[in-house]
């Protein structure tokens, strides 16, 4: 048997270069499930994979894709068996091992979770690891005892693959959700998610000028970091929370310590990749419950195989919105 996939090498000048090319199924990573995979999507990490690796991938050729969602094929795992619906999202699938772009995949079945039976293998990728990554950040602040009547929630970045889906979240849960975009345009984009404000990003890119500011927000999904990340956190409210899981800009920022200790925030990391099983499941779970997927739907466009290459560049300059769906087929 044979499968389709993206492969990828990099040459001398650490560039990345790839073609959709057949293989045979003794390519395939060691595992103990085969998936056959439907879809695949396109996130921030997938761009550094394709571009040049960033550091990420260990072996060449390589096949990228961190995120995949399919139907089981064959199984030694007991957990699975031929026939189950599954989503793959990090374990560095897709970076040490062979990921989602190509039409068969072979991992470790811990890894894998069954997909609710609300969601298809398309929705699951409109998901991705971004939804996901969100979901696990509103779980966070509601462990928190952030409630929609706490106050505004803040979600920078809000017009991204994270910051969309987190959006929608909040949104149909009731709370009140301040979009910071540095894309104005996606204003109607991102009210139509459920935004009741939206801002623009220059509002929260100067430094603060003093460590507090005035409180405003009950809690804050950031995908940013940076000096956005320093703004934000000196505006939260008393007892309020931060759940931060990107950094676009930058794995630094110039804040201070005295949110923490003179208004008792907290502040969250949201670890997506090595996250144990359970939260998975209960976020996956939640996903297929509090996720509007009629909402989800607007921010999902299309790709192929043969298109990742030039759309990697593009999500690395934030110049994708919202969800990038890879029909592996094509």
């Amino acid at each position: 048997m044979s499968f389709r996939a993206l492969v990828l090498n990099q040459g001398a000048d650490r560039k990345v270069s790839g073609a959709v090319e057949t293989l045979a199924d003794d390519r395939l990573p060691a595992g103990d499930v085969t998936v056959a995979v439907e879809y695949s999507t396109l996130n921030y990490k997938d761009g550094l994979v394709l571009t040049s690796g960033g550091g990420l991938v260990k072996t060449w050729p390589h096949v990228g894709g961190i995120d995949f969602a399919g139907t089981v094929e064959a199984s030694d795992n007991p957990a699975f068996k031929p026939g189950d619906k599954v989503v793959l999202n990090g374990w560095r699938v897709g970076e040490i091992h062979w990921g989602g772009y190509a039409t068969r995949a072979r991992v470790k079945g811990d890894w894998l979770v069954k997909l609710p039976a609300t969601l298809s293998a398309r929705r699951a990728m409109a998901i991705g690891t971004a939804g996901y990554t969100s979901m696990l950040c509103v779980m966070a602040l509601e462990k928190h005892g952030i409630k929609p009547a706490s106050g505004e929630v803040l979600v920078t970045g809000a017009a991204g693959g994270v910051g969309s889906v987190a959006v929608a979240i909040l949104a149909k849960l009731g709370y009140a959700v301040v979009a910071a975009t540095g894309r104005p345009e996606e204003g109607d984009y991102l009210k139509a998610l459920g935004a009741a404000t939206v801002i623009e990003r220059k509002e929260l890119t100067e430094a603060p000028d003093r460590p507090l500011l005035s409180e405003r927000y009950a809690g804050v999904v950031d995908t940013v970091s940076g000096v956005m990340l320093a703004r934000a956190l000196a505006q939260v409210k008393y007892g309020g929370a931060a759940a931060v899981c990107g950094l676009a800009g930058g794995p630094a920022f110039p804040g201070s310590i005295l949110p923490f200790i003179l208004r008792g925030v907290a502040m969250y990391g949201i670890d997506s990749v090595m996250m144990p099983k359970g939260p998975r499941e209960e976020a996956w779970r939640r996903l297929g419950s509090d996720l509007p997927l009629d909402r989800l739907d607007s921010t999902v466009s299309e790709a192929g195989l043969g298109d990742l290459l030039a759309l990697a560049p593009k999500i690395l300059k934030g110049a994708v919105r919202g969800r990038v769906v890879v029909d592996v087929s094509k």
